[in-house]
């Protein structure tokens, strides 16, 4: 990766663009020498039509993996590597899909899509052109994404069953949700959106699947949460794959009324779900199939499967809350709990609460505990992002907004965005929204709270990408801890608890019947860990956080790194929020029954 990494401003080009520039023939002309530098591979033909600090993502399409690549040399080495691995066609331009696009009065680029076909593969594209100081336009993003498999086509739309049940469904429901006639190809574990969304992926494309979920309902690792725990992401943002949100749904959506979709979703969609259900091993498969599984019911009878795919979807950790080690607890008179065990502020009705951590649980359960009458500080030991949802959510999202792009064009467009580039993009939007939040984040810092505007003032992306946490968009609570309603205590580290509290390393104390910990979770490993033999503890790689291209370790992929015959082929991760999950699940679905049709290349290293 380039050691300075800039955004492609018309002074850094030397450039400018024309009111009446003609985007259709600009990127009809730039298309046409990409389509045919690629069919034929010339690869320096491919780098001619580049700027030299280029973007090219790849997700599946070329690699069998996802990959960021950064200038021309760079990529120069990838397409020299992978195009010869691949019989590429049918490329064309979509031509109601071309804009000239100035997200800031000194960036201009023309961003256009496009479709192409791969040897097995049928693959989109977006790409933006920038403006040269001697007319010409040249690419300064590229992204090529796996959209199907061919001869493999999604069994909707046109394909769904077109014969009249008179009578036979609920058995032949009840038949498929006990696997009586047909074992599963694949366990996804857990059945929150991650789960689910995978499994209707797979459904669609015709694989058995299973999904075992320890709760009692669908819904329940939402349901079961702090009570006044509600979505700070969009509706537009967070649709299902199939199945979008009504027209009427709220724009944040209440953590109990997620839960009662995701139960509808389960039984609209017809997955095969199994509640209160345990996995309780994953391990070699003995029986020609890659993986045993053994799942425990409510009646505590186990039932054996083989299968060549085993999914985790259990979120971060598990759901396994991290509480640091501070010396003192068994001394400690009080009650002390993580954050995903806290439900209702009313439990400690008359009570002094301490809450320690300042991002997004620690405001929700903080304003939650005022709004009902309680007590409550707030103890933050580092800096917290904070942008108001008003100002931020319209300028970061809106593309996942009212009167935005269709779902799936949304998704794409956001996807074509490399974090490095989003990086830069977002550290000119955070400035923006900083500025539209001043008085609020003045009072913030009147009262002591301690402010960061992310990674190299990049807001809360890079935060979310490496650590998952560090931030909080702001619902009401900041203005709470302005208020002075939300007590506040953040001038220095813990250094024990007491018998009757917390004891500060500058020697000052804070009194307390209740202490919550929002402090994160464990790592996403721990459930591999929990379920695998220890001797594939150390093969699972980093599953979370951003590699040196900039993306996710392992997300969305297997957890046991690249090799074909690694020890781990076949345990996937499928995590993340409600749209990463939405379009990152079709990437997994496709992943996993390539391989059952024999058709997987070779993920690039």
């Amino acid at each position: 990766m380039a050691n300075q990494l800039t955004l492609p401003t018309l002074d850094n080009l030397r450039s400018s663009v024309t009111p009446d520039v003609d985007v259709q023939a600009v990127a009809s002309r730039w298309f046409s020498a990409f389509a045919e530098a690629m069919q034929s591979k010339n690869i320096p033909a491919v780098i001619d039509l580049l700027v030299d600090d280029v973007f090219w993502r790849d997700m599946l399409a070329l690699t069998w993996d996802f990959h960021t690549f950064q200038s021309t040399p760079s990529i120069k080495t990838f397409l020299t590597d992978q195009l010869p691995l691949f019989t590429l066609s049918s490329f064309k331009l979509k031509k109601d899909l071309v804009e000239l696009q100035r997200p800031y009065p000194d960036i201009a680029w023309i961003q256009a899509f496009f479709d192409f076909e791969t040897t097995v593969g049928i693959a989109s594209g977006v790409f933006r052109l920038v403006p040269l100081a001697d007319g010409s336009w040249k690419a300064h993003t590229v992204f090529t994404n796996l959209e199907n498999l061919k001869g493999f086509p999604e069994e909707n739309g046109p394909r769904r069953d077109h014969q009249p049940n008179h009578g036979k469904w609920a058995a032949k429901r009840a038949r498929e949700i006990e696997c009586v006639d047909e074992e599963p190809s694949v366990i996804v574990i857990g059945g929150g959106q991650s789960g689910l969304d995978v499994a209707a992926r797979l459904k669609m494309l015709g694989m058995k699947t299973l999904v075992v979920e320890k709760n009692e309902r669908i819904g329940d690792n939402w349901r079961k949460r702090y009570t006044a725990l509600c979505l700070h992401d969009p509706v537009w943002y967070d649709h299902m794959p199939y199945l979008p949100f009504p027209a009427s749904w709220p724009v944040y959506t209440p953590a109990l009324k997620l839960a009662d979709w995701l139960e509808s979703y389960a039984h609209s969609m017809e997955l095969d779900v199994w509640t209160s259900a345990t996995v309780m091993s994953v391990i070699p498969g003995a029986k020609g199939k890659k993986w045993t599984v053994t799942v425990q019911r409510a009646d505590g009878k186990e039932r054996i499967f083989e299968v060549n795919h085993v999914v985790f979807a259990l979120g971060f950790g598990s759901g396994m809350g991290r509480i640091p080690d501070i010396p003192g607890q068994d001394e400690f008179k009080g009650q002390i709990l993580h954050s995903s065990k806290h439900n209702l502020a009313t439990d400690h009705a008359g009570q002094k609460v301490v809450v320690v951590g300042a991002c997004t649980s620690a405001h929700d359960i903080c304003a939650d505990y005022v709004e009902n009458g309680v007590d409550v500080t707030m103890v933050q030991r580092s800096p917290s992002y904070i942008m108001s949802t008003k100002e931020g959510m319209p300028r970061l999202m809106s593309i996942f907004w009212e009167g935005g792009p269709p779902t799936d064009i949304a998704d794409r467009v956001n996807a074509s965005y490399p974090n490095s580039l989003l990086k830069l993009m977002h550290t000119r939007i955070t400035k923006d929204i900083a500025d539209a939040d001043k008085c609020l984040l003045d009072g913030l810092r009147k009262r002591g709270f301690k402010l960061t505007l992310g990674d190299d003032d990049s807001g809360f992306l890079l935060m979310a990408w490496n650590k998952g946490g560090g931030y909080y968009l702001d619902v009401g609570a900041s203005q709470m801890i302005i208020d002075g309603k939300i007590k506040l205590k953040s001038d220095g580290p813990i250094s024990r608890f007491t018998q009757t509290g917390l004891l500060f390393e500058d020697g000052s104390t804070l009194d307390a019947d209740v202490v919550v910990f929002a402090t994160g979770y464990a790592d996403a490993r721990h459930s591999y860990r929990a379920l695998l033999p220890e001797s594939l503890h150390d093969k699972l790689y980093p599953i979370w956080g951003l590699d040196k291209e900039g993306e996710l370790n392992t997300v969305w992929r297997e957890v046991g790194g690249r090799a074909k015959d690694g020890e781990l082929n076949g345990i996937w991760c499928m995590m993340g929020n409600l749209a990463l999950c939405r379009f990152h699940s079709k990437h997994l679905a496709l992943q996993i029954k390539s391989y059952e049709e024999g058709i997987f290349g070779t993920r690039y290293q």
